[in-house]
């Protein structure tokens, strides 16, 4: 039975700029079932570094980082593991004594979900998108043994450095990017409070796909998602990616691992919500 909330309680957090309820009722959700003094909310901020010194000053264990948030944090952090550094984003702060230390759980939630969808190596793919989350997918992508792929992102620097950074291609318009088996999006296109009845890619690129992947979590079915539910095209859901992530930074944050049964719990409480 989890304990009381006290003095002692354990204070993990979030910061994005679009705070939703999937990974405070995901965490929240594991410390009820193992007994676990911990308590887990979401924020958004317009002050970044005064939110992460608050992590800092109040002993807050760890926190989740989102969009826009992922790659401005770094300066504010002591050290960075090796998954951050690699590709200089971070979705994930742990504080030891004060020492906070950036981590990368996305590039890891991404590789495991390629790697298991058996897609073939020489499968060319479109990524939509180049901040924090794309540069943690394409790292994925590239360490999945994926070879040829296209970066389409308007900005121009951000875009080729992203795709030289990792032997890709790089285009500015979808309507530039060649034919891909794989289509990922990690634009907040057809996320909840945004645009979130549009399509990162069209019917036509969709329909011809062997896989689509969608970084975007809430809501579950996205639009790009339905469309390649009407194909018959295999899909990665940004659900799947949050609940791998997520149980990274579970295990970062409390040094316990919930059994398989735990983590479904969780993980279809946190969708409900």
């Amino acid at each position: 039975m989890k304990p009381a909330i006290g003095r002692d309680t354990m204070m993990c957090m979030s910061l994005s700029a679009r705070p939703g309820n999937f990974g405070s009722r995901f965490h929240n959700h594991l410390y009820e079932a193992m007994g676990i003094d911990g308590v887990y909310k979401s924020f958004s901020t317009t002050d970044l570094p005064g939110a992460v010194a608050g992590i800092r000053a109040l002993g807050i264990r760890g926190c989740a980082v989102s969009m826009p948030f992922k790659e401005a944090v770094i300066a504010l952090l002591d050290d960075l593991d090796a998954s951050a550094r690699a590709i200089d984003s971070v979705n994930t702060i742990v504080n030891d004594g004060g020492h906070l230390t950036g981590y990368n759980t996305d590039y890891g939630a991404v590789r495991t979900l390629v790697t298991r969808s058996g897609v073939a190596a020489d499968t060319p793919f479109v990524l939509r998108g180049s901040g924090g989350m794309g540069k943690a997918v394409a790292a994925a992508l590239r360490d999945a043994g994926q070879t040829q792929g296209t970066i389409v992102a308007r900005n121009a620097d951000a875009g080729r450095r992203l795709a030289e950074q990792y032997g890709f291609g790089w285009v500015a318009e979808l309507t530039d990017a060649p034919p891909a088996g794989m289509l990922v999006n990690v634009t907040p296109i057809g996320m909840r409070g945004g645009n979130e009845g549009a399509l990162a890619f069209p019917e036509a690129m969709i329909a011809q796909a062997m896989l689509v992947c969608d970084a975007v979590a809430v809501p579950v079915e996205t639009p790009l998602l339905a469309a390649a539910a009407r194909h018959g095209v295999a899909r990665i859901t940004g659900e799947q990616i949050a609940v791998l992530q997520a149980l990274e930074q579970f295990v970062l944050y409390t040094g316990q691992t919930p059994s398989d049964a735990q983590v479904a719990a969780a993980a279809a409480f946190a969708a409900a919500g």
